[in-house]
């Protein structure tokens, strides 16, 4: 995944991505409306701030290429042929979570999932803005790091994938990627050491979908590559909050569901998943949605 990174930390606004604000993304950029004009706020149906998190989060899940809709924007969004326009299903919702850390275009996803949950699993919210900093220096870039900036970066991080400690509406739980359960809040009737921290919820997530995670895996490696190293198939595993042994797990069933088309492998402590044929990623997901599941 070698891409150049922007380090972009703001443009949401303080929103986190509510629950339909993808599809009306889509529909808006598909009917060539400018997020910029006066009228966008009526065709929106939202707020001036509103409109701007929206577009933020439309790119932020990298569902556009410059100013027009992408393969996968289509393929899930649509109104007619998408395959999921109001994201109703479980692995949607894990398919929109690894897009928005595979996208890298807003930075804060990929370093936290990946790179920080390497190093904690339970953490504090200026443990998270340490690190950027940290990350910032070692890259050269900390002229672009403003600690403020970062600060709500990641409570929105937060805002995006925590239930809610003292819920005041529904509105609340209007957030897109809650469902997924992969990070929580420790209870205020913990004990004091315990009361303003946060973990990665490794053991009681949602189910990740096991197509989407082949999906994955497909996108993260070069088109010529016939095998996988561990470290990469590990990695994906902290984009999805898995344990080393629910990597494997995937990897033995994925081996076996698609066994005309990859093998996975362990020999000698060296892992690797080796495919014996190429494997369409769009074909991937056709497999799950035509289940109907």
């Amino acid at each position: 995944m070698d891409k150049v990174v922007k380090y972009t930390f703001s443009g949401h606004e303080s929103f986190p991505c509510k629950t339909l604000w993808l599809k009306k993304g889509y529909d808006f950029v598909k009917a060539e409306k400018d997020f910029n004009a006066a009228e966008a706020v009526v065709d929106l149906g939202v707020g001036k701030n509103m409109v701007s998190a929206i577009r933020y989060w439309f790119k932020a899940f990298g569902l556009n290429s410059d100013s027009e809709t992408n393969w996968i924007a289509d393929y899930i969004l649509n109104s007619d042929t998408g395959k999921d326009p109001y994201v109703e299903d479980l692995g949607t919702l894990w398919l929109l979570h690894f897009l928005l850390v595979y996208s890298e275009e807003a930075t804060l996803y990929n370093m936290f999932f990946i790179d920080f949950q390497k190093e904690r699993r339970v953490f504090e919210r200026s443990h998270m803005v340490s690190f950027v900093k940290r990350k910032m220096i070692e890259a050269q870039k900390y002229s672009l790091f403003n600690e403020n900036t970062v600060k709500k970066d990641v409570g929105v991080l937060l805002l995006n994938y925590c239930l809610p400690r003292n819920p005041q509406s529904n509105e609340d739980f209007s957030t897109l990627l809650m469902d997924l359960d992969l990070l929580r809040q420790y209870d205020k009737d913990d004990d004091i050491e315990k009361q303003n921290k946060y973990f990665f919820n490794v053991e009681g997530k949602r189910q990740v979908t096991p197509e989407i995670f082949l999906f994955a895996l497909l996108l993260s490696k070069d088109a010529e590559d016939k095998s996988i190293p561990y470290e990469t198939m590990s990695e994906l595993g902290l984009i999805f909050c898995m344990s080393d042994l629910e990597v494997i797990d995937m990897l033995k069933l994925l081996s076996e569901r698609y066994s005309d088309a990859l093998t996975y492998s362990d020999v000698a402590g060296i892992r690797q998943l080796q495919f014996t044929k190429q494997m369409d990623a769009k074909q991937v997901l056709d497999t799950y949605y035509e289940q109907g599941v």
